[in-house]
C-alpha cells in the first residue's frame, strides 16, 4: 500500500491464545501495536466452538499462532472449523524462530507470515484476496 493511501478500516481479529510458554501472543500483539496506522480490535469468546454466526459475522480474520498449536489443538480445531464455515480468512503466523508449520494449519491458511510487523499487517489486509 502506498504511504498516501489511508486505510481507515478497523480489522476485527481473533488471535489464538491459550497455553503460551514463549509469550507468542504478547509478542504478536506488540507487533500490531507497533504499527500505529493499522487499526484493529480483538474478538474473544469463552468457547469458539459454541460461538455462533452472530459472533463470527463481525470477524475479519482469524490469526493462528502456530507456535502454540501443540498445546492448544482443540482451540485451533474450533477456529479452523469456524473459518471454513463462516468464510473467514486465516492468517497463519510461523512459530517464533522457525520456518516450518504443521501441515494441517498450512492447508487451511489463506496466507502464512513470519514475525516482521509490516509483513503481518500486509498479510492481514490482503488475506481476502488470497482465499
Amino acid at each position: 500500500m502506498f504511504e498516501n493511501e489511508k486505510d481507515d478500516k478497523i480489522y476485527n481479529l481473533i488471535i489464538t491464545q491459550g497455553t503460551d510458554l514463549k509469550n507468542e501472543y504478547g509478542q504478536f500483539t506488540e507487533k500490531l501495536y507497533s504499527k500505529v496506522d493499522f487499526l484493529w480490535k480483538e474478538s474473544i469468546s469463552g468457547s469458539y466452538a459454541h460461538a455462533g454466526e452472530a459472533f463470527y459475522s463481525n470477524v475479519d480474520r482469524i490469526i493462528l499462532l502456530a507456535g502454540i498449536y501443540k498445546d492448544n489443538k482443540e482451540l485451533f480445531e474450533s477456529l479452523l472449523e469456524a473459518g471454513e464455515k463462516y468464510n473467514i480468512p486465516i492468517v497463519l503466523v510461523r512459530p517464533l524462530g522457525l520456518e516450518e508449520v504443521p501441515e494441517i494449519l498450512e492447508s487451511k491458511a489463506a496466507t502464512i507470515v513470519g514475525w516482521n510487523a509490516n509483513c503481518i499487517i500486509d498479510s492481514i489486509k490482503d488475506a481476502d484476496e488470497l482465499m
